[in-house]
């Protein structure tokens, strides 16, 4: 129970995020909406939760509030698709009449829950007496409309998914499949609700299964409505912490470049307190110190032909070019004059800029090595 309310709280958290940034959003606002009926009715059935409400409330509050929950959750579910495929007026409409169908239910099943003692309504799914009718209604009458709002779901996340490409696609699959499960287990659980109320009993090991597959589905759901953002955020992480490194890397090459061409230091665009930990300004920082350290190579390319050499520095390797920007740093710091042109220097392995950059911290690793 615990690991699937974080997993319901994190998809919460993260699409209250997404709606404080887009508030105009209606299917959004309508997932935000059913993934926090979903997070607030897991609460109420924990066992502290549960006896908390039944103590203040009477017995069985607890179970009502959990239902009319779900319900609610199911029905916001149903918005986010009505209003992702059309932001007209015929989506509206058909939200509202959906509103007016899980209205019904959920004024029916709280007048026949009721309608009976405390004491009768008390207790568990597995232990409620479906021999009364009041009771296989609240059951069959909450089960029947999730299976409904469930299946729909379903069908419509589907069609998104045959829809979409990788990875949002293997998230809607999971959403998905997650939905179809959890429609199976509310229409297997009104199937056992049917044979309960002709007084026939279902041995617990039955029983057990439909819940188990009830909480693995609804915890599938909410990894796949997460997955693509998770994945997202799961990348940025790995491309943060790359930039992180490589600008400790280019370090010994920047200190060099930058006590010879102190002009070329770049002025930061905020306070470095402030844009140490943001992923901004990770980014921005890591950007800058390569072109410093490309300003700073043409800079100093004159300087690291030896005299009586005209040769290229087009072939040689970290190390030796490592070595010639020390006596070039050393020159200039007594001064000695410019006798020639900038020399090209081919730090790329290829044409795209990671190969610049693996060519730049070579250079500086060797620099730190020789320190």
């Amino acid at each position: 129970m615990e690991p699937l309310l974080l997993v319901l709280l994190a998809a919460l958290l993260w699409k209250l995020y997404q709606l404080k940034r887009s508030p105009g959003d209606r299917p959004l606002r309508a997932v935000t909406l059913c993934l926090a009926c979903a997070a607030l009715s897991y609460p109420v059935t924990m066992p502290g939760g549960s006896s908390g409400v039944d103590m203040v409330a009477g017995h069985g509050t607890a179970k009502l509030i959990q239902n009319v929950l779900l319900l609610l959750a199911v029905y916001y579910l149903m918005c986010f698709y009505l209003h992702s495929a059309s932001d007209g007026e015929a989506s509206r409409v058909r939200a509202r009449n959906e509103g007016v169908l899980v209205s019904v239910v959920i004024v029916a099943i709280t007048v026949a829950a009721l309608s009976v003692p405390h004491e009768v309504f008390a207790g568990s799914f597995s232990t409620a007496d479906m021999t009364i009718p009041q009771i296989a209604f609240f059951y069959s009458g909450a089960g029947l409309y999730l299976m409904y709002a469930l299946a729909m779901a379903a069908r419509w996340t589907r069609r998104y998914a045959r829809m979409s490409r990788r990875p949002h696609s293997t998230g809607l699959w999971m959403a998905a499949v997650g939905l179809g499960a959890m429609a199976a287990a509310c229409a297997i659980r009104a199937v056992i609700v049917a044979v309960r109320w002709t007084g026939v009993g279902i041995p617990k090991p039955v029983m057990a299964p439909v819940a188990f597959l009830l909480v693995a589905s609804i915890l599938l759901f909410a990894t796949g409505i997460t997955y693509s953002a998770a994945r997202a955020r799961i990348s940025s992480l790995r491309l943060w912490l790359r930039h992180r490194r490589d600008h400790r890397r280019l370090a010994p090459l920047w200190e060099l470049l930058s006590e010879a061409y102190p002009e070329n230091v770049l002025r930061p665009a905020s306070p470095a307190a402030l844009d140490r930990w943001r992923a901004r300004g990770t980014h921005r920082r890591y950007h800058r110190r390569i072109v410093e350290c490309r300003d700073g190579l043409v800079d100093i390319s004159p300087h690291l032909l030896d005299e009586g050499e005209d040769g290229s520095l087009l072939d040689i390797d970290a190390k030796e070019l490592a070595a010639r920007l020390r006596r070039a740093s050393a020159r200039i710091g007594k001064g000695t004059p410019e006798k020639r042109p900038p020399v090209p220097l081919a730090m790329a392995l290829g044409s795209d800029r990671q190969s610049d950059v693996k060519q730049l911290i070579a250079v500086s690793d060797a620099l730190r090595d020789a320190a």
